[in-house]
């Protein structure tokens, strides 16, 4: 059992070398499971008892050890305030929760295996892998960051064609690569006199599946061309504190440093100053926004931009005579119930004003996960990113307009994952995508460069340019190929401008979303009925 156990670690050490931020290993995860499908095999063959229960502890250990080596970041933004002990116990849940469905998908596909065919088996691991990643994004526990597709962030050249298929494309990819290689290892291995017809099928079939998509995304790489339609475009990094920016430093002092940041590079035909996640941090009442202190300041240093929007996070609140959301919470005061958002806004030249409420929400942070079953965990999910409490939402994306027309799609921190929902708002009509987020609760991590790296897929998937500004982390400009323009440094204040280039054409995949994963979880459910049926087949003729 220690040799597959030391097998299936190899899978976690070769996901974790091919995981961004690491470069040009990202192909590593084309052979990364082959080491835990040779163990998973082993255990299917050999005379153990309790096979199911061997192979979901070592498929367990694998995932574990691969997600924790590459979101450890988690565990430094608790423990800055929290004591070790506490911040260990509580990571354990993030590192913990995505290995438990990834080896129910695992345990799923040995129990398939094992009473079907290899091909029916296969089919079961990626439906069944597809599935959990689906629902990793989807539930109140959503945490979509380690979604295999996205393991080629640091290596964009190799997967334009995610602008038809998504990241699930490039998790069925990254499967099937993996079980191709695991069959012609064993046909290897084997001396069987088919084993040599069976490998001379594998290897062009392999050598296809791997290499045509490759060529593929490298062609469409240096063919492609963006249209020229270009805008000026400024964001802005005003490194400060997480820590202190919610405490220590007044917000109008804030504001008058994105100012000054962004007056430093702006020019008269600027059409967007891009402003970091809650970078207006005095809470705003959105019924009294004109007559807001720091509206007001800003719309002073627009009167020099005649076409110039600030696009910003803030932090702001609405009240309501009634209990008008499930997140609104009675204030005993005045009888009246109040939501706090997340939000970004527009603000221009004009009195219009244009607000979008985060969606995405972090579980804990910003809200509670099956908030009517857990509400004794609240105390626990306080630090995990500096804030705590459940936030009102918007369901659906939005797109900001400025006067010239031109739509931008306001996208604030985590949501920058969802790759379909930042594509609902490029259908709406979003020309480029503002990220405004705020990366500094990990410190100097992983972690930054991950959900950096992460939005040069946001770019293939759409062919829109990115423009992110980040309070802490790293701010710049992604071009439509998903190529990093321009990017700020680590704990640097500074403002970046750039000419982005705006489109409206729409992607396959804008236009079909995540149809991959839908057509995977039909698949998927079907399977486990089968998988059900056959087994109260076996228990009846087991009674007879």
């Amino acid at each position: 059992m220690q040799k597959l156990y030391l097998k299936a670690l190899t899978t976690a050490l070769l996901l974790w070398l091919a995981w961004p931020p690491m470069s040009f290993t990202a192909p590593l995860l084309l052979v990364a499971f082959v080491p835990l499908l040779l163990s998973t095999e082993a255990i299917i063959d050999a005379k153990f008892t309790n096979k199911g229960k061997k192979i979901f502890g070592i498929a367990f250990l694998t995932f574990f050890v691969w997600n924790t080596s590459c979101i450890y970041w988690v565990f430094n933004s608790l423990n800055s305030v929290m004591p070790a002990w506490v911040a260990v116990l509580i990571s354990l849940i993030p590192f913990g929760l995505a290995a438990v469905l990834m080896t129910i998908a695992w345990w799923l596909y040995y129990q398939l295996r094992r009473v079907s065919n290899r091909i029916i088996g296969y089919l079961g691991l990626v439906c069944f892998w597809v599935a959990y990643e689906y629902l990793h994004q989807t539930w109140d526990l959503s945490f979509p960051w380690m979604t295999l597709g996205n393991g080629f962030a640091s290596s964009h050249q190799l997967v334009q064609w995610y602008e038809y298929t998504g990241v699930y494309g490039g998790t069925i990819w990254i499967l099937v690569a993996n079980i191709l290689t695991f069959e012609l290892t064993l046909a290897r291995s084997s001396t069987d006199d088919r084993a040599l017809e069976r490998q001379k099928r594998l290897v062009p079939g392999l050598s296809a599946w791997v290499l045509i998509p490759i060529t593929l995304s490298i062609t469409m790489y240096n063919k492609y061309l963006e249209h020229e339609n270009p805008a000026n475009v400024v964001v802005v990094q005003p490194n400060i504190d997480p820590y202190e920016k919610f405490g220590s430093l007044p917000g109008a002092q804030q504001v008058q440093n994105l100012i000054r940041l962004s007056d430093s590079v702006g020019q008269p035909n600027t059409e967007y100053f891009i402003w970091p996640e809650t970078a207006i941090t005095d809470n705003a009442d959105e019924d009294r926004l004109l007559t807001n202190p720091d509206f007001v300041t800003i719309q002073g240093f627009l009167a020099k931009y005649k076409n110039g929007n600030v696009l910003s996070g803030i932090e702001s609140f609405a009240w309501y005579d009634t209990e008008k959301t499930a997140t609104a919470r009675l204030i005993e005061e005045n009888r009246r119930y109040i939501d706090v958002f997340n939000a970004a806004i527009q603000i221009e030249n004009s009195s219009r004003i244009q607000l979008y409420h985060k969606s995405k929400l972090v579980p804990g942070v910003e809200q509670t996960p099956f908030a009517h079953s857990l509400t004794f965990l609240k105390p626990l999910f306080k630090a995990f990113g500096g804030a705590t409490g459940d936030y009102g939402h918007q369901d659906d994306p939005s797109v900001f307009y400025a006067q010239s027309g031109m739509g931008v799609s306001p996208v604030i921190c985590y949501e920058s994952i969802w790759g379909e929902y930042v594509a609902k708002s490029v259908k709406k009509g979003a020309q480029f995508i503002a990220i405004v987020t705020n990366d500094g609760w990990w410190g100097n991590t992983s972690g930054k460069d991950q959900h950096f790296a992460y939005a040069k897929l946001r770019a293939i998937e759409t062919r829109r340019w990115i423009a992110r500004s980040a309070n802490t982390g790293i701010s710049g400009f992604i071009n439509q190929r998903g190529d990093v323009v321009k990017q700020s440094k680590w704990w640097v204040a500074t403002a970046l401008k750039a000419d982005i280039n705006l489109n409206e054409e729409l992607t396959f995949y804008v236009q079909y979303g995540d149809y991959l994963a839908y057509i995977a979880i039909v698949a998927g459910i079907t399977l486990m009925i089968w998988l059900g049926f056959k087994g109260l087949i076996r228990k009846y003729y087991n009674k007879t």
